[in-house]
């Protein structure tokens, strides 16, 4: 059978909602709102594995190959590793502190939290009786499918945990216990077709959070919660381990961002719940740097002006695109709760996720479905050039945690999150397996006392503007932004008003001025106090300059002083520049390391360099800057054409925005290379004259994040040749030099 999305589900909102101010975060923390459950139906049981049917699998894209991975040293082992880091119990999606918040709510039958009790008591699996059917081999994906009858039982086991815990009834944890040992004692296999890993992901990280509550039962024997961590360690985490490593044997981009999120969740989930820091930290590392489309910067593809986020899937459809909000926000959340913030990871990247998402969901007082802009993404799928409406309007019970965190942990406004945390109270359980459900009860809080103030200001020069963007919060009715000649002020308004999205372009700037931004809200009682201050050059200021003067030692100092000393690395070595020293590199590993985040926040740009070449290989760097093949920007001596090539790309090469030379690079002399981008125009030169251009350069650093691999000589493909040749006055400058400026530095 074919599965489609409850179409008739979309909310229809007032758009006056979105601006409600200190009443309106009141409302949503203490006013239930009815309107139970749904994650979409049944049509979504199969989720993330493509919404087709599955013997079709493999013509969708999500390749069925053989999983020949063997499984990790240690992982099979149920004896925790000795581990330098003490974990926090209970400690996944929620913590002892969070239960007595909830006991307190209900007990007082304050809402929602008392629409989230009843959402929860009401519900079938919650109820006292039931009987475990475990299984030795669950099967998700190709013949003989029979996953929901685990993840039937891992919803009991979990809601059962949660009965006991708000209402100390230990009726509700001898049974959630009775299902955790049935199973435990029972499951040996995941199998299926690629699906298996979805199932591993996705139940692993769910069963996981029903036993790390159950842990503190003193009605759980020791030996049996051992066995249950044996089964996660030896059932689910190698499956887990397997996908990220390899993708089932497919090209990274072939599967779409749910598919390594719920890995990731399950993963971090197991090594809490096992007090297996390796683990634990396994999932950390590859949310931040790992490659495929679930990590962070790729889960969301592009962030636009007024930091909405563009989610990796929203080319595909919107079902899929709220399942990945809903396994990303369990992973944050669990992130949380054990110290670790990936909720503000690159300027609350996810919340930007999260708005996108939502807003692409909702519908304006008129009915129409909001507007959101839209990149063109490319990946092994193919190419996907404007927003699915496919599922548009999907409602789904995964909003309350990301709705709270932001807004009433942190006092950061995530106005369309909470529209769809308002249209889906009470959270149930939505039934089909993709998530545990019951957000209302297990995440709302009380909305902060204090009145908020903006954050997270950033102001982006491109050519002869400065655009603007920050987060609110949420008891703002309006935004206004100032202006200042010197930093700290004093500032002048210059635009006020401004509710929805939350940027502003400044076009009255003067080039070759440096300018200082603040924003406030307006509030019911005024002004708040100002943002972070936002600083703009309109002229090119030197940022790095390694001039490789030294002569000892494998350190190159930054001559501005601003970064830490690069690396020689490889067999780098120090040699005879243009004038005074260079950095010789032999062709076989030799290259310079920069520091993480050398161009991180820049948009418009320059790059300089002086080159010796011995022998051109094609596909040699200049430089390169990136976070591995998924993001990256570099300039190669020689492309496939034979001349240089300046590339920026945010997906594996799929997208790359490219400036082609005119003509081969000189080799045995000296010779200067500049790239420069001032808004959309990027030009390459060649001992100061222009060798190339494109008027097409939509991407800038700042597009790649903070990028953990800047190197000169090197490429991030390790098949790549290393460059062979020298390196002197390496330069990086925050804004576009003009021509007759990087004709000067040539001829110096």
């Amino acid at each position: 059978m074919t599965h489609s999305l409850d179409d008739g589900s979309r909310v229809s909102l007032d758009r006056r909602v979105f601006f409600l101010g200190a009443a309106s975060a009141l409302a949503l923390g203490t006013t239930a709102c009815g309107g139970g459950g749904g994650g979409g139906g049944a049509g979504w049981l199969a989720g993330a594995s493509g919404a087709v049917p599955q013997q079709a699998a493999a013509a969708s894209g999500d390749a069925v190959v053989a999983d020949t991975d063997a499984v990790v040293p240690g992982a099979t082992d149920p004896v925790p590793s000795p581990q330098a880091r003490k974990f926090v119990h209970p400690g996944l999606l929620h913590t002892e502190a969070d239960f007595e918040r909830m006991r307190q709510k209900v007990g007082a039958q304050a809402q929602p939290w008392l629409g989230g009790w009843n959402a929860l008591t009401s519900n079938g699996r919650s109820q006292l009786g039931a009987t475990p059917r475990p299984l030795a081999t669950v099967i998700r994906g190709g013949d003989g499918q029979n996953f929901a009858q685990m993840y039937i039982d891992i919803a009991r086991a979990y809601q059962l945990a949660l009965r006991w815990k708000v209402s100390q009834d230990k009726r509700y944890a001898d049974l959630a216990v009775v299902f955790l040992n049935e199973w435990s004692s029972t499951l040996t296999t995941l199998t299926g077709n690629a699906d298996r890993f979805l199932a591993a992901g996705i139940y692993g990280y769910q069963f996981a959070n029903a036993a790390e509550i159950m842990r503190t039962y003193e009605g759980w024997a020791a030996s049996d919660f051992a066995r249950f961590q044996n089964m996660m360690l030896t059932v689910f985490y190698p499956l887990n381990h397997s996908f990220l490593i390899n993708h089932n044997g497919s090209e990274i981009t072939n599967y779409w961002a749910n598919w390594d999120q719920c890995t990731l969740a399950s993963m971090l989930a197991i090594g809490v719940l096992c007090d297996r820091q390796d683990i634990y930290d396994e999932a950390m590392g590859y949310y931040k740097t790992g490659q495929g489309n679930g990590a962070g910067l790729q889960a969301v593809y592009q962030v636009h002006p007024g930091y909405l986020g563009q989610w990796q899937e929203s080319g595909r459809d919107q079902g899929h695109c709220t399942l990945g909000i809903g396994l990303a926000g369990a992973f944050h959340e669990m992130a949380w709760n054990q110290g670790d913030d990936t909720y503000g990871y690159e300027n609350n990247r996810f919340l930007a996720g999260a708005e996108y998402v939502a807003k692409s969901n909702l519908t304006d007082g008129a009915g129409n479905f909001y507007t959101v802009p839209f990149l063109t993404n490319i990946n092994k799928q193919g190419t996907q050039s404007v927003l699915s409406t496919a599922g548009q309007g999907h409602r789904r019970g995964i909003w309350e945690s990301v709705y709270n965190h932001y807004a009433n942990r942190l006092g950061v406004a995530a106005p369309y999150t909470a529209l769809q945390a308002l249209q889906m109270r009470p959270e149930s359980d939505g039934g089909n397996g993709d998530q545990l459900g019951f957000g209302t009860l297990t995440f709302t809080r009380d909305p902060l006392a204090a009145q908020g103030m903006p954050s997270g200001l950033t102001a982006r020069v491109r050519a002869t503007q400065v655009v603007l963007s920050w987060w609110g919060c949420p008891d703002a009715q309006s935004y206004t932004v100032k202006r200042a000649s010197t930093s700290g002020g004093p500032y002048t308004a210059i635009a006020s008003g401004i509710t929805d999205t939350l940027t502003f372009t400044d076009s009255g700037v003067a080039a070759g001025g440096v300018w200082y931004y603040v924003v406030v809200a307006v509030g019911a009682s005024g002004e708040s106090a100002a943002s972070n201050e936002g600083r703009a050059a309109l002229e090119a200021e030197l940022l790095l300059q390694l001039k490789f003067d030294e002569s000892t030692g494998t350190q190159a100092a930054d001559a501005t002083g601003r970064f830490a000393a690069s690396e020689l690395q490889g067999g780098a070595a120090w040699t005879a520049g243009r004038r005074g020293n260079a950095v010789g590199l032999t062709g076989t590993g030799g290259h310079v390391a920069l520091p993480a985040g050398v161009a991180k926040g820049l948009a418009d740009f320059s790059i300089s360099a002086w080159l010796y070449i011995d022998s051109l290989a094609t596909w040699s760097r200049v430089f390169d800057f990136g976070s591995g093949t998924r993001r990256y920007m570099m300039l190669t001596t020689r492309s496939n054409s034979g001349t240089p090539r300046f590339a920026i790309s945010t997906v594996h090469g799929y997208n790359e925005q490219v400036i082609d030379g005119s003509a081969a690079l000189p080799t045995g002399r000296w010779v200067h290379v500049a790239v420069t981008v001032s808004g959309a125009l990027g030009t390459l030169y060649v001992d100061g004259v222009e060798a190339g251009s494109n008027t097409q350069m939509g991407f800038a650093p700042i597009d790649l994040g903070a990028t953990t691999q800047n190197w000169l000589g090197r490429s991030q493909y390790s098949s790549d040749p290393y460059l062979k040749g020298r390196i002197d006055d390496f330069r990086i400058y925050g804004g576009a030099l003009g021509s007759a400026e990087v004709a000067a530095l040539a001829a110096a």
